[in-house]
């Protein structure tokens, strides 16, 4: 028997669990960085930097301090900030340049594999924090094979809001029970269990870079866990 019986989608976190967003932040932040002749300013810790603004900024919007946001927005004024903390003045162009380097994120090497497969017997989609542009340019970029482009954007909440698991259920016509997230963080995992979804877990251990020290395990007995969406595509008989 495969895992997840009765799940009929899977929806999945994408920043971290289907693609390198540190390796590819840091990518276009070096040649920014350069242009502007900061090349002492080391790429990654750009990328962490401007990482660590993404859940304060969310959490305006999620506390009601703020209507809801985009995420393209958001990024934009955390990129601003973070830029001014350099003393670096790029132009327009370079802002705009460097805030869509979430556009061209890269997949994991068995991303595009394992979700080829999984696409073969369940719908597949995301539920991320990306907006819909941001989401469907990468998905475009990198030959992601998403039946549709769901997440904050279309629930208009940001996890790990109950709303954003089940609404995205809800905008598939299906029970919460039939909806399954994937996530390589534990936190996410455990909202969209209380909200009623399934849950699968899979390990990126090096998301946060060769020294990273959370989610580096499965934290709870999740209903799958798996190293790779290939092997979670084994479980599923896909």
């Amino acid at each position: 028997m495969s895992a997840l019986p009765g799940v009929k989608a899977l929806v999945f976190d994408v920043f971290g669990t289907v693609v390198d967003w540190r390796t590819g932040i840091a990518r276009d932040a070096k040649t920014v960085l350069a242009k502007h002749g900061r090349g002492d300013v080391d790429p990654h810790a750009f990328a962490d930097a401007w990482r660590r603004r993404y859940q304060p900024a969310m959490e305006e919007v999620r506390s009601g301090r703020r209507p809801f946001t985009r995420l393209d927005v958001l990024h934009r004024e955390n990129l601003d900030a973070l830029l001014a903390d350099h003393s670096i003045t790029a132009d327009e162009a370079d802002r705009q340049w460097l805030n869509r380097a979430w556009h061209r994120l890269d997949p994991w090497p068995d991303t595009i594999p394992g979700l080829i497969r999984l696409k073969s017997r369940r719908f597949i989609a995301p539920l991320s924090n990306g907006n819909i542009l941001l989401l469907a340019n990468m998905a475009k970029r990198a030959g992601i094979p998403w039946d549709a482009i769901l997440g904050a954007e279309p629930a208009r909440a940001y996890k790990p809001q109950p709303e954003a698991y089940l609404r995205t259920a809800e905008i598939l016509g299906l029970a919460p029970s039939e909806v399954a997230l994937v996530a390589a963080h534990n936190g996410d995992l455990a909202a969209a269990r209380k909200a009623g979804l399934a849950t699968a877990f899979v390990l990126r251990p090096t998301e946060h870079g060769p020294e990273q020290s959370t989610d580096t395990r499965a934290e709870q007995e999740w209903d799958t866990i798996a190293g790779s969406f290939e092997e979670l595509a084994d479980k599923l008989g896909c």
